[in-house]
């Protein structure tokens, strides 16, 4: 029997007048999990979290109707939203007010005053109000609660470079982690089952031997299996290489579609797209969905269909098929994979800043990306996120959950230009994101981690210190293509050209480009940010990697 946790349950609080009886009553099936608590006011309410928040006891959910005798649901949330900004916000209203309300109600989804808008059950087995609670919850225990059980420890002194990207890896990854020092039990208890002198950072998947990693691919060759051990026997039909939202969509289609599919990703499954803690705007998912979520379901799918992945396999070159011939994508680690057909969907990375002071930071307090494993130590300290995409609106906002403050920093004299309107409303309903234009970093610091940046006004060029435990840094793209031949054509940045964009010079045919999606080297397509002129969003990467499978049947079906 595991040991019973000494942690406070979360709470669910319900406040309602009218209902909260019937609430109380449905939220029943949710008691042995959580500790449920109910309200007739804004004040009493209030004073609960209160006295909730000083007892260390974690709240999951705040549930209310529209009908709170004392305030309504805008003022109500945005005084408990200060006292528990990390829990998920629900307002409920019954079958004859939903309609009446509605209109009042669901622009306050659009500023993020709260997370959804329900019709109370009416009934027993009301699971589409239920879904939408468990979905939450959820997402809450995911990205706010540490896991009751860790499948992957990660033991260290400090939270060195590579002990955060193996963390941050593990956590994409969708794998229950935690990091703990070497002086606490669950640590020694590592320390003491690995054979040898402990280098740092020591790690330990399921029941597997405790290894003491130099990279995170490494780890994910534990999970996954190395290069040299999985070789893909005889030529696939379809080689994808990155497993962002277009390689996956590639995937899902091309293996229902019947062809043997293999996905080659070097780093965590969802490139860029998966380091999103919550994406609003995507079609099908009106409460929104993490990256790593959306990442997750997208792999599932495509091994339901009999993809393969091979995850923590990065090609380091491919090798052109000539007179019929299958292309080769050789692995670094020694692992080869032929290929009738090859899509690119290596996404691309930020910009590195090229700041010394804060390059030598990374992983203590600087980050590149939102690192979502990161944002729970943030609570009671000042971040900064550097970036006018809608990444970097999304990071932002999910840090506020935590930090004491969060400071976004854009060259440009706004955000309007570069991101979603969606999350422009919700930062300025957010009082604890500030927007500062016309700004860039150029140098910071610190002892053992970041403590400080000095910040330029781009306008005037003067130059002032700030405090800041915390820097994300998403500057915009570049592309992942080192690995691939002269054959396939590209642009002055480095991204492949596809379609009409290829000089007619590197047209194979001669006398006609290639088709939309497909590059200059026969049998090799792109799609997702990669790719010369893509949207750069995750719904056009998905959207390709769709269209891309009609193109590659028929590129294959001469042979076939």
């Amino acid at each position: 029997m595991p040991e019973p946790s000494t942690t406070p349950r979360p709470a669910i609080v319900i406040a309602s007048e009218q209902h909260g009886a019937h609430l109380l009553d449905e939220f029943g099936r949710y008691a042995r999990d959580y500790e449920l608590h109910s309200t007739t006011t804004c004040e009493q309410t209030t004073d609960l979290l209160t006295e909730l928040v000083a007892a260390s006891a974690p709240v999951a959910l705040v549930v209310t109707d529209g009908d709170l005798p004392d305030a309504h649901p805008y003022e109500a949330f945005a005084t408990w939203r200060r006292l528990v900004p990390t829990s998920k916000r629900i307002v409920t209203a019954p079958y004859e007010r939903f309609l009446v309300q509605s209109a009042e109600l669901r622009p306050g989804l659009a500023t993020g005053k709260y997370d959804a808008y329900l019709l109370m059950p009416r009934g027993v087995r009301d699971e589409e109000f239920h879904g939408a609670v468990t979905e939450m919850l959820s997402e809450w225990g995911s990205t706010v609660a540490a896991p009751e059980v860790d499948t992957v420890r990660i033991v260290a002194p400090t939270l060195d470079p590579l002990t955060s990207e193996i963390r941050e890896y593990c956590v994409r990854m969708g794998m229950p982690t935690r990091y703990y020092p070497p002086d606490v039990p669950e640590g020694l208890e590592v320390v003491q089952a690995y054979e040898g002198t402990p280098r740092w950072p020591l790690v330990r998947v399921l029941h597997r031997p405790v290894m003491a990693p130099t990279s995170a691919r490494e780890v994910g060759h534990v999970m996954y299996g190395a290069p040299a051990q999985l070789d893909v026997e005889g030529v696939v039909d379809l080689a994808v290489v990155g497993a962002g939202p277009g390689g996956l969509a590639a995937a899902v289609y091309g293996a229902s579609e019947g062809l043997r599919t293999v996905v080659l990703e070097g780093e965590a499954i969802g490139g860029q797209a998966g380091t999103s803690s919550m994406i609003r705007n995507y079609l099908g998912f009106p409460r929104g969905v993490s990256g790593m979520r959306l990442a997750q379901r997208a792999r599932n799918q495509a091994i339901r269909f009999g993809a393969q992945f091979c995850t923590g396999w990065q090609v380091e070159a491919l090798e052109p098929g000539v007179d019929g011939a299958p292309h080769v994508l050789r692995v670094e680690g020694g692992g080869v994979v032929q290929a009738r057909a090859v899509v690119v969907a290596t996404g691309v990375s930020y910009r590195k800043l090229g700041v010394p002071g804060v390059e030598e930071l990374v992983g203590r307090g600087v980050n590149y990306g939102s690192a979502m494993s990161v944002a729970r130590e943030m609570e009671g300290y000042d971040a900064v996120v550097v970036g006018g995409g809608n990444s970097a609106g999304q990071a932002a906002l999910h840090l506020a959950r935590f930090a004491r403050s969060v400071t976004i920093l854009v060259r440009r004299d706004g955000l309007e230009a570069t991101m979603s309107q969606y999350l422009i409303k919700e930062i300025h309903y957010n009082d604890r994101v500030q927007v500062h234009p016309c700004c860039e970093v150029v140098d910071g610091g610190g002892e053992a981690r970041l403590e400080w940046l000095d910040l330029r006004d781009t306008t005037t060029g003067e130059v002032h210190r700030r405090e800041a435990q915390g820097l994300f840094l998403l500057l915009g793209a570049e592309p992942h293509c080192d690995w691939l031949p002269r054959d396939v054509a590209r642009d002055e940045r480095g991204f492949v050209l596809t379609g009409r964009d290829v000089p007619w010079q590197a047209w194979a045919s001669g006398n006609q480009p290639p088709e939309a999606l497909a590059t200059s080297l026969p049998g090799v397509f792109a799609v997702g940010d990669i790719r010369a002129g893509s949207m750069k969003r995750v719904a056009a990467a998905t959207g390709e990697g769709s269209s891309v499978v009609p193109l590659v049947h028929a590129y294959l079906a001469p042979a076939r």
